[in-house]
């Protein structure tokens, strides 16, 4: 007998003809004598819903009351799932997160889970029953609503699996699995078998929508494996595990791209010791990520510095810097909303080489200018003007032949 912890989106349980597909495969997962524990989203659009109407009545909803406003819909779904398990005589409970309960840390809107305590979860395994928890949420030491932030399902599911032990973790969601890249763009796009935890890790975080990146972070740090698949069909997905040796021969597992962010450009500021720390403090202190940052060769004692933000964060960071333009002694600020971020991950990059001048030639001849890059072991990421990013796509996908039926090997 296997533990098996199984998440849903939204899509998945968007009605209830789909909760009622979703139920009938558990109740088979259970059948097969497996232990099972299932994570919910919200249904299909709720939590947007529900975060209009706090939006209808505040300017800038947030804290506490929105927490406990936009957690409500996982109630719903994880009433209804038991509801429909029962039906099918599988005897089911669903716990909302303090009920299990999940301990949080208290950072509304974006809570980090600190300890779950599995103990009435696995009472309720011990005597057969599917255990249906919410997701996206969990409790303070004050008691007080939480909610990890958009994607946060997916970290609930994980954090079980984790807590509880399980052989595997399923997240279900819209798609048959890990992609090449998105198959909107590149209808070639081919289904990976598996990625290693670092290549989903980059995936996710670099745009890839398929996981949100503290679940694969969790999934990473306790080596549980994760499969992602459609709920739609019974198609085998893609499994995220550690990496191996034959994940090192393929060089580049996908291309993924992020039209979400935004570039600023401080000019002629001061070259000299701690300015990028004052630079940086505010925008850390207001919560505001930093992702690429390229500082030019200094001249006549000045230099210029740009950095990327996300998008919804660009107004808030371009006013702090305007502020702050006098005091770092710099001549001006620029920004730039159309951008886009394209890049190229594959474990195999770490042993290989070219593979940078060969995505810079790619992109030159098709006229494509590169703003900015950042490297890693395993990837490269290119910041170029946005109505470049699907070519940009496209014509490395073709480059690396990740379309074909074998990808590009030593």
């Amino acid at each position: 007998m296997a533990l098996i912890v199984q998440k849903y989106g939204g899509t998945s349980v968007g009605s209830i003809e789909r909760i009622k597909v979703v139920a009938e495969r558990i109740h088979r997962t259970r059948d097969e004598g497996n232990s099972v524990v299932v994570v919910l989203s919200a249904m299909s659009g709720e939590t947007n819903r529900l975060a209009g109407l706090a939006a209808e009545l505040s300017e800038n909803p947030e804290g506490r009351e929105y927490d406990v406003i936009v957690s409500s819909g996982e109630q719903i779904s994880i009433g209804l799932l038991s509801l429909a398990l029962r039906e099918r005589g599988c005897e089911a409970m669903s716990f909302l997160g303090h009920q299990v309960p999940i301990l949080t840390d208290t950072s509304y809107s974006s809570a980090r889970i600190e300890f779950i305590d599995t103990g009435k979860i696995t009472r309720e395994l011990d005597d057969g029953t599917v255990v249906v928890v919410a997701g996206f949420q969990g409790v303070d030491t004050l008691g007080n609503i939480t909610t990890l932030g958009r994607g946060g399902s997916d970290t609930t599911a994980v954090a079980l699996a984790a807590a509880l032990n399980a052989d595997l973790c399923e997240i279900y969601t819209d798609v048959e699995g890990v992609y090449t890249t998105d198959p909107n763009i590149c209808s070639n796009a081919r289904k990976l078998e598996r990625v290693s935890y670092d290549e989903m890790l980059e995936m996710a975080s670099l745009g890839a929508k398929v996981l949100q990146t503290r679940s694969v972070e969790f999934s990473k740090k306790y080596d549980i494996p994760v499969m992602v698949r459609s709920s739609f069909t019974d198609t085998v997905g893609t499994l995220v595990c550690k990496e191996d040796s034959e994940m090192e021969k393929v060089v580049v597992s996908g291309i993924t791209y992020n039209k979400g962010e935004a570039k600023i450009s401080v000019l002629q500021v001061q070259d000299s010791p701690g300015i990028a720390a004052r630079l940086f403090k505010p925008l850390t202190e207001a919560g505001i990520n930093v992702d690429m940052i390229v500082q030019n060769i200094g001249h006549d004692g000045t230099t210029d510095m740009t950095f990327t933000v996300n998008r919804p964060d660009y107004s808030k960071a371009f006013k702090l810097i305007e502020e702050m333009k006098d005091d770092l002694g710099a001549k001006g600020v620029e920004g730039d909303t159309g951008i886009a971020k394209v890049s190229i991950v594959g474990a195999g990059m770490k042993s290989h080489a070219g593979i940078a001048s060969k995505t810079f030639e790619v992109l030159a001849e098709e006229g494509i200018n590169i703003q900015m890059i950042s490297t890693s072991e395993i990837k490269i990421s290119c910041v170029v003007d946005e109505k470049y990013t699907e070519l940009a796509v496209r014509v490395l996908h073709d480059a690396f032949e990740l379309g074909s039926d074998e990808v590009v090997e030593e």
